[in-house]
């Protein structure tokens, strides 16, 4: 027998187009098929691309978010305050009308309430992600007292009503920075929220990394590693990480959606992003004061964060079920 003629006879059982294919292909491929998923992704890359590009769009349109422009032409306002015109003022100069009493613009508010409250979010994911990785691996990893303290460390935190002490640690992280008849900044306030929401965040997927690291560690792999005098920092980033990818980036896209519905709940309770800085919790609490009138400016931003949320968490089960084709909804 030919050395062709063997190489053709080991590859005959091999699916047809499955032969060097990494998982990673293989787990985008599934991802592909999965129409919701699609869609989904879809839906969460239009939202950051708008809330990126809001300074350009608000340019293109020609206004802002921060301008009264009732202030400008009283016939916008009624003697009421409210809009003088049909569903909140909307027209072709303000498409998703103006708001009441300030007469600000709807549209560009929530342009920039997308961008505010996606920014916030996505950093509190990534500073989460960060420290929930090195702690979990290092507890996992090092196994001992190191896992036995940072295991009460983490049963703690998750013990914790996250919500309320959010509401309550807020003022604290201001006062150590701003004496109380101060305004607060804007810039501190974001940097506290994204603080706060990672100090109370990283247990979850230290936890679930800590157990997945405790079951590799044993694996005949580390061992051959450990063997060959491979560093601890080697085995970590060599061995460890790259079985760790699935269940951080499925962690990763469960928790972004959470942050940002957490971040428009402090908004809305007044401890996180205040009037005028546009933000999804800020215009749902003006708009709850006017709903009674009329419910056009509560909608538009409602809406938004509804589909966000939504479009994520599907777009998080489409990422799990194609990374891990066991776990099918």
């Amino acid at each position: 027998m030919t050395d062709e003629s063997v190489a053709k006879s080991t590859t005959s059982g091999v699916p047809k187009g499955s032969e060097g294919r990494s998982p990673g292909r293989l787990a985008w491929k599934r991802f592909k098929r999965d129409r919701t998923g699609v869609i989904s992704a879809c839906i969460v890359i239009f939202f950051f691309v708008i809330g990126i590009a809001a300074p350009l769009i608000s340019k293109l349109y020609g206004k802002d978010p921060y301008t009264t422009y009732a202030s400008q032409d009283p016939s916008l306002l009624d003697a009421f305050a409210y809009p003088a015109g049909p569903n909140g003022g909307m027209s072709s100069q303000f498409w998703f009308g103006i708001e009441p009493q300030l007469g600000r613009d709807v549209f560009t508010f929530l342009l920039y309430a997308i961008r505010n409250s996606l920014g916030i979010a996505a950093a509190a994911t990534v500073l989460t992600t960060v420290v929930g990785v090195v702690i979990g691996v290092t507890a996992g990893y090092l196994g001992g007292k190191t896992d036995y303290f940072v295991g009460r460390i983490i049963d703690i935190l998750l013990s914790f009503p996250s919500t309320l002490f959010f509401i309550a640690f807020m003022p604290v992280v201001y006062g150590i920075f701003v004496k109380p008849d101060d305004n607060i900044p804007t810039s501190l306030v974001v940097f506290s929220l994204i603080v706060v929401l990672s100090a109370f965040g990283w247990a979850s997927i230290a936890r679930l990394l800590r157990g997945q690291v405790l079951g590799l560690r044993e694996r005949e792999f580390v061992e051959a590693a450990k063997v060959t005098g491979a560093s601890p920092m080697r085995i970590v980033f060599k061995e460890l990480l790259p079985n760790l990818w699935t269940p951080i980036i499925i962690q990763s896209t469960l928790m972004l959606p959470a942050y940002v519905t957490a971040e428009a709940g402090l908004a809305f309770l007044g401890v996180g992003v205040t009037d005028p800085t546009p933000d999804w919790g800020v215009m749902i609490g003006r708009g709850a004061t006017f709903y009674t009138e009329d419910i056009t400016f509560m909608l538009f931003p409602g809406l938004a964060m509804v589909i966000f949320v939504l479009a994520f968490n599907l777009l998080g089960d489409s990422v799990r079920d194609a990374l891990d084709p066991k776990s099918k909804r």
